[in-house]
């Protein structure tokens, strides 16, 4: 009998539809653990639990062979109001599957689901449902809960749809294809007091003006050209009256890198700059810079590998630049080598980018995607 992958894709279309009307965001992915659990029990697989929290694991072995690999899909939702008016359209408000991640999810079960009944691969499929990519590290708290030694792989790979990409190209690249994300929050503290009388009060707002200045100089000026980073400052806060000067304002923000050396350097001017406008502005200032996620950098045979793969079932690219969004599949890419992978998307000109309210995933690329996951099987793991 043939089996074919496209009779799987209705059903997942339906699943997918189903897990985008009840979005849950990271570490409360509950709803969308139990279903997906379902699912794997149901085609037979090895289930797993309350991994990383809300992770969830089903494990494939066929044959007698010691090679094993990680499958990855995210589950998390992201807290924002859904305006796509579709019929299967979030009813939660506030949060909705503005990544694809529900898209993700179909994918790999739909890669479980076929590799179960066909059977064609030798060793262990571990396939990997994570919950809270979105900020929150659910790839750390999976891999400090003991992944890869309960569940070892010999390469592990996740698959993101990429809107800027042709829908079902596929795409990977050696070394950084991820920024790593940096946040940073700066305290300043003045005296706080009358705004007609100035020369009295350390002036936290005029420091904080001077500081953002500063602060988008240090990329211009020390790094070097042919480096890559990004320093935004995105918010600040301070004050409540158009008569008073506040005693304090914060200055947020962002740095995206791809060289540790490189986030080294611009951590270190960051807190010499702050410290030097403090100083001169007669302020007092805190800093505190939190390193959250590491640039994702892939494997370089595992990249080579899945491009080779991807080829066989489709148009392939090797992309000649890293993206400067970050991803927690870093933390898996630090214990076990791998590879991340684009799969495109694109629905041409003008259609909503990935975090925007009018965004929705792709399903005219499931199909691509399972494939692309159980020629990663099949490939690594021959029969």
């Amino acid at each position: 009998m043939t089996i074919d992958i496209d009779d799987l894709v209705a059903p997942l279309v339906a699943f997918r539809h189903d897990i985008h009307a009840h979005p849950e965001l990271g570490f409360q992915e509950q709803r969308t653990a139990a279903r997906i659990a379902e699912q794997l029990r149901a085609i037979g697989l090895d289930v797993h639990e309350g991994i990383g929290g809300t992770g969830v694991v089903g494990v494939l072995r066929n044959g007698g062979s010691g090679r094993s690999i990680g499958l990855r899909a995210d589950m998390d939702a992201l807290s924002i109001q859904e305006q796509t008016n579709l019929p299967y359209a979030s009813r939660t408000d506030g949060i909705f599957h503005g990544c694809g991640h529900d898209g993700h999810v179909a994918m790999l079960l739909g890669a479980a689901q076929h590799l179960a009944r066909t059977r064609n691969f030798d060793g262990t499929v571990n396939f990997f449902f994570q919950p809270a990519e979105e900020g929150l590290g659910g790839a750390r708290a999976m891999v400090q809960e003991g992944l890869f030694d309960r569940f070892p792989c010999d390469r592990v790979f996740a698959l993101h749809n990429w809107p800027d990409l042709p829908a079902g190209t596929i795409a990977t690249r050696p070394g950084p294809i991820m920024g790593a994300a940096d946040k940073f929050e700066i305290l300043l503290t003045g005296k706080g007091g009358h705004a007609a009388i100035p020369h009295n009060t350390p002036d936290a707002i005029l420091a904080a003006s001077a500081l953002v200045g500063q602060l988008n100089t240090i990329i211009a000026r020390n790094i070097p050209a042919m480096a890559s980073a990004v320093l935004s400052v995105t918010q600040i806060h301070g004050g409540n009256a158009h008569n008073v000067i506040p005693d304090r304002v914060s200055i947020v923000g962002t740095v995206r890198t791809f060289d540790p050396a490189v986030q080294d350097v611009i951590e270190a001017r960051l807190r010499g700059i702050t410290q030097g406008v403090a100083l001169s502005f007669g302020v007092a200032a805190d800093v505190d810079y939190d390193r959250y996620y590491p640039a994702t950098i892939n494997d370089e045979e595992a990249a080579m590998k899945a491009l080779e793969i991807a080829a066989t079932i489709g148009t392939a690219i090797h992309t000649p630049e890293p993206a400067f969004t970050s991803e927690d599949f870093s933390f898996m890419l630090q214990a076990c080598k791998g590879a991340y992978i684009w799969l495109g998307q694109g629905r041409g000109a003008g259609s909503p980018p990935l975090h925007n309210p009018g965004y929705d995933f792709n399903d005219d690329v499931l199909a691509t995607g399972i494939r692309l996951h159980v020629a990663l099987a099949e490939k690594l793991l021959p029969a």
